[in-house]
């Protein structure tokens, strides 16, 4: 559905986009991060054809931005960040004034500016002016007029930014709900947002893609390397001498003790060593009492952070 084929951006001497490509399929929800000024705004802008690439080439639907660029567009259904409406204009107005941009069929033309006002919850609203609504009621305003005239593709940049925690759930059901029907970009400021929502993650940093694989794959590619934390009650401290016992561990830590009188330790094993069943079997023979054991769970704002943090390609 979109093929962003080395992809190149200057700005005079200066690279904003270095040569990046990738591919989205039908239905696939993308979430595209990257530091400020990382190139991602400028790789999005370029998608859209609101702005032309120095080098390469984006494909939409079958449709080359440079070669073909209305019917390239007519696919995009796009909702910028900072949420530029016209104040002065009705919600309805403003989706209406969108569907007739985007040449929808004047038969049944209000119907479906009704549909789009619906699904982003702003029908009691419609006839209220822009101008006078709070910020979230616009970001949805924006919303609905990307998906009026029923594009093939949604590029949403920052679809929550302003929304209080009942419209962030409320979008976030609606974008999923999308990428039944549509195929889907997204940038998101907040980690944990993208992470619920995508299928696949494109991290940019320095004008390069260095990270491309679903959420649960970068989590789990920077998780911390086979550690434990395990709470137990050892009154006798017979866990110092554990690790002598247990083939496979490189270090006992403890790291705090409880009122209650039980600790928790950090346990490191061996590199691809599961030390759990040896560590149920061999407390319980030295009278070790565990109340809890488990891994340390990697977020994708860890894996961002590494990412960036190391500048290489994952």
């Amino acid at each position: 559905m979109i093929e962003v084929k080395n992809i190149t951006k200057k700005y005079g001497n200066f690279v904003a986009v270095d040569d990046i490509s990738f591919t989205v399929k039908d239905g696939e929800i993308v979430g595209l991060l990257g530091p400020n000024g990382a190139g991602k705004s400028t790789t999005m802008n370029t998608i859209t054809g609101f702005i032309e690439q120095t080098e390469g080439n984006v494909v939409i639907n079958g449709y080359d931005t440079l070669k073909r660029p209305k019917r390239a567009k007519s696919q995009i259904g796009y909702m910028p960040e900072g949420v530029p409406l016209y104040d002065d204009l009705t919600i309805k107005e403003f989706v209406t004034y969108m569907a007739e941009l985007k040449k929808v069929k004047r038969k049944g033309r209000k119907e479906k500016v009704q549909d789009m006002i619906k699904k982003t919850g702003l029908t009691e609203m419609q006839n209220k002016l822009i101008k006078n609504l709070s910020r979230g009621q616009k970001q949805r305003v924006s919303m609905a007029g990307a998906l009026v005239g029923e594009p093939k593709v949604l590029i949403l940049d920052e679809p929550t930014v302003g929304l209080d925690p009942k419209q962030i759930t409320e979008i976030r059901s609606l974008i999923k709900e999308l990428g039944k029907e549509h195929t889907v970009i997204l940038s998101s400021h907040i980690l944990s947002e993208v992470s619920q929502i995508c299928d696949r993650v494109i991290i940019i940093n320095k004008g390069k893609i260095v990270a491309e694989d679903t959420p649960e794959n970068l989590e789990n590619k920077v998780s911390s390397n086979n550690v434990l934390y395990v709470t137990v009650e050892d009154t006798e401290n017979k866990i110092e001498s554990i690790k002598e016992k247990i083939t496979g561990i490189k270090e006992i830590k403890l790291i705090e003790t409880n009122e209650d009188k039980t600790k928790k330790y950090m346990i490191t094993g061996e590199k691809d060593e599961d030390l759990r069943k040896k560590i149920f079997t061999e407390f319980a023979k030295e009278g070790i009492t565990i109340f809890e054991m488990k891994k340390p769970e990697a977020t994708l704002e860890d894996a961002f952070m590494k990412i960036i943090g190391e500048g290489g390609k994952e």
